[in-house]
């Protein structure tokens, strides 16, 4: 497809929702620094000033790094309200959004930003597809993820294997148009793909490997979110968007 004008000349936005992942910072910005070898910046998302996160995140600040922020929540607390302050600070451009919890390999995002350029307003990593894998977790996650995933594929024709994944790469104009509803929480990542697939937009897809967490207590809530998770899953069945 043809790209669409100046997408090569806007850098990478990574933004990252964080709360308490001080144990896991410095070895995410240290792969984020050897393994990302386009320019971006980064904007640390976090609810609280005593996040532990905040300290270790403003001591690399201090050593002069330029491609470093720290963004404070003002919207609703939780995950769903600092993905939102991160999206509102990106006017054009591509958007990383990206999990601190060590899970996804960094090594795909330059594949993952290259799709952009190409005209892609949607680069996802897929775990589910051929060459994508999942190592760790709890079981009925991973099983009820994938049979999401899955069957949006193959039952509506999603471009992704992996719809409900946050590792995924959008364009921010693309962003400012969708009315994000999500209130609970990583549902928030459905939420965006259907929306971006009603509206017709470019989805892409590379395969990714995600690795359970070390380090750091995960905030997901399966039971309290899946109403909400089976809510956007209906919505995909919905027609399409007439607009191109």
């Amino acid at each position: 497809m043809p790209a669409p004008e100046g997408r090569s000349t806007f850098p990478l936005t990574v933004v990252i929702p964080v709360f308490n992942e001080g144990a896991n910072f410095p070895q995410l910005w240290h792969a984020m620094s050897s393994l990302i070898h386009s320019p971006f910046l980064a904007l640390v998302v976090y609810d609280f000033d005593q996040d532990d996160t905040v300290l270790v995140v403003q001591r690399i600040i201090d050593t002069g790094e330029p491609r470093l922020r720290l963004v404070k929540n003002k919207l609703a607390g939780g995950v769903v309200g600092a993905i939102r302050s991160g999206f509102q600070l990106v006017e054009r451009g591509p958007v990383l959004l990206l999990m601190a919890d060590l899970s996804d390999d960094l090594r795909d995002v330059d594949r993952m930003l290259a799709l952009y350029r190409d005209g892609y307003d949607v680069v996802a990593g897929s775990r589910y597809m051929c060459g994508g894998q999942v190592l760790g977790g709890p079981w009925l996650k991973k099983s009820l993820s994938r049979l999401a995933g899955v069957s949006l594929h193959y039952l509506r024709g999603v471009p992704t294997h992996d719809a409900t994944n946050a590792f995924k790469l959008y364009d921010a104009t693309m962003l400012r148009s969708i009315n994000i509803e999500s209130r609970a929480g990583f549902e928030l990542n459905l939420e965006l793909t259907v929306k971006a697939f009603l509206q017709r937009r470019a989805i892409a897809e590379i395969p990714s490997v995600w690795i359970d967490r070390t380090a750091g207590t995960s905030r997901f809530r399966l039971w309290r979110w899946l109403p909400s998770y089976l809510h956007w899953y209906c919505h995909a069945f919905r027609p399409k968007s007439r607009r191109p």
